[in-house]
């Protein structure tokens, strides 16, 4: 392979997502396999601004292959946004002498990236680290599987104590701006209805389904995504229509990025983290590392951050389906 790369930095930034811990361990890694040096960045693009670098060999990424969040940290940062922010972040990368950077992060994160790269013409490769699957360009993102699986598990125990005192649970999951995790776990669990964000919400179309639903089914559970129709005020319209069910709302929140990242994380997270190495010494850059009917593809920052996925809609229909 050529290559003009000597010193590579790694960056966490955004929303935390199982797996990430893995990716920064494969990138690493790779990167002393073909004898690079590797520079960590704590706190994101934050931290590039600040200066917060540490140098990283085989012993700094020892034993975090199972671990969640993310030993680089990560912030949201307001003044990487600015033109003066990130030429200051550009000055101290190159103060370490980075000739590279692998940013593991979501949409945000990209847009940022690809930005950054445009204005330094400094080679970036990112890394789809995001719970949502909202990306462009690889068929899950790394800490997707895990999320949902912690979803399916926490739901789990909910339908128990749902069937032992036959109440209708409605139930938020993370998904502002995409229902992914709402429409695979509620699948998952069998749940009654799921809300998302991409497909209108019919409230009534939902009421009649509970009304002329299974008798004698003693539970019910219904998912809704939180940029979809919102938990409680649905459970203040099911209680008004139906007075006779207990009905319950809970909210799953933060749990659903922590834990330990499930194998299929793992392993994703290594295939891309070896990919972003080898594709900055064939010379790539401004793109996105990603998985495609199981195969290794790269995809242009910027057609990553515009094109979020459509919804499959055979789930939508599997749904229907399996519900009644």
């Amino acid at each position: 392979m050529e290559r003009q790369i000597n010193k590579i930095g790694i960056l966490t930034s955004g929303g935390d997502a199982p797996g990430m811990n893995a990716a920064i361990r494969a990138v690493v890694r790779t990167a002393l396999y073909y004898d690079l040096e590797v520079v960590g960045i704590r706190r994101g693009y934050e931290g590039a601004i600040n200066g917060e670098f540490l140098e990283m060999d085989r012993k700094s990424v020892a034993n975090i292959i199972q671990r969640g969040g993310t030993i680089l940290k990560t912030a949201r940062s307001a003044a990487f946004q600015t033109t003066e922010g990130r030429k200051k972040a550009y000055e101290q990368i190159k103060s370490q002498g980075i000739d590279a950077l692998v940013v593991i992060g979501g949409d945000g994160t990209f847009t940022g990236a690809k930005i950054f790269g445009e204005e330094f013409d400094l080679p970036i490769i990112g890394l789809p680290g995001t719970i949502d699957n909202d990306l462009y360009g690889t068929d899950f993102t790394i800490g997707y599987d895990t999320a949902i699986n912690t979803a399916v598990d926490a739901v789990d125990k909910i339908r128990d104590t749902a069937e032992s005192h036959d109440r209708v649970f409605i139930i938020e999951v993370m998904g502002r701006d995409c229902g992914l995790i709402a429409l695979r776990s509620g699948i998952g669990v069998g749940a009654e209805a799921i809300l998302i964000p991409e497909t209108k919400t019919d409230v009534p179309h939902l009421l009649h389904r509970l009304e002329v639903g299974r008798k004698d089914k003693s539970s019910k559970i219904i998912m809704v995504a939180e940029g979809g129709e919102g938990a409680f005020k649905l459970g203040e319209i099911i209680k008004e229509k139906f007075p006779h069910y207990d009905t319950r709302v809970s909210v799953l929140g933060h749990i659903q990025r922590g834990g330990k990242p499930t194998c299929m994380d793992r392993v994703l997270a290594s295939r891309l983290g070896v990919a972003a190495v080898e594709g900055l010494l064939e010379g790539r850059k401004a793109v996105m590392a990603g998985l495609i009917h199981g195969q290794v593809e790269f995809t242009p920052l910027d057609h990553a951050i515009k094109h979020n996925k459509d919804v499959n809609q055979s789930l939508l229909k599997i749904v229907e389906i399996l519900s009644l």
